[in-house]
Formats: C-alpha cells, structure tokens, sequence
C-alpha cells in the first residue's frame, strides 16, 4: 500500500486561543468544507472533543455518497490533534491538525497521510487533486474568518 503525503499551511490571524477552539468544534468542519463535497456530520451534537471520539459523517466523492467514520486518535490542546479513518473511501487516512503561535497569530498546519483503493494512478487523477481543491476552499474560507494580513 503506497502512503502519499499532503501538507498545507496557513497563518491565521488570530491567537491560538482562539483558533484552537475553533477546531475543536466538529461543526465547524461543515463551515469550511466545499459545498460540491455534501459534508454532513451525523453524529449528533454536542460532540465532546478527547481520544476515542467517534464523529460520523455523509460525503460524495465525485458524486457517489459514502458514510465515514473518524477518531480523535490524539487530542492535545491547544497543540494539535489527529483524527483517523475507520470507515470511508481511503485504505488509509490520517489527519494531523498542529497549531503554533508566532508573533499573536497562529500558524495552521495540516498533515494527511493518506492511501487509496487504485494506487498512485488513481491518487494522481483524482484523489489528490479533490484534497487539494477542499484545502484551497478551507484556505479561503479560514482567510475571511481569521484574516492574517500574510
């Protein structure tokens, strides 16, 4: 099974005291997601945010709805936290979310390892090209609640 890795940063303008918090509301992930995506949490709310928390959700990739199961696999605030795939359309998916503060405003940093059904054809024509424009809207939309001025 071929691992790809995906890196995205982005300062956001506010302290991590802020933003952290902001993450850490899983419904906020509805927010920041790209409508053509269809994201909706199932799980019902509130949802307390620690390791072992389940959070379920409904997707369309490329049209096709699919359910996916996630855990907080680790969860330190203010720091970071990960969450990993137990149900959904990769072989693998883990998402490192870390959160540094430089100068009162908060460095962003996401991290996916990921592996898909297919191989690195199917990475290369469509799986990293759709992570690649849901971090593009999730920039854009990060950029108007939390402008940086960088």
């Amino acid at each position: 099974m071929t691992t790809h890795i995906l890196r995205f940063e982005q300062f956001l303008g506010a302290p991590r005291a802020t933003v952290f918090p902001f993450f850490a509301d899983a419904r906020n992930l509805e927010r920041i997601t790209p409508p053509w995506v269809h994201f909706r949490i199932l799980t019902p709310g509130p949802i307390a945010m620690r390791a072992g928390t389940l959070i379920d959700y409904r997707i369309r990739v490329r049209g096709v709805p699919l359910r996916w199961r996630t855990e907080i696999a680790e969860w330190d605030p203010p720091g970071h936290f990960v969450d990993v795939q137990l149900r959904g359309p990769y072989r693998l998916w883990r998402h490192t979310h870390s959160f540094v503060e430089v100068q009162g405003v908060t460095l962003c940093c996401d991290e996916i390892r990921y592996a898909v059904v297919g191989g690195a054809l199917v990475n290369r024509l469509f799986v990293q090209p759709d992570v690649e424009r849901i971090f593009a809207h999730r920039r854009e939309v990060l950029a108007g609640l939390f402008p940086s001025g960088k």
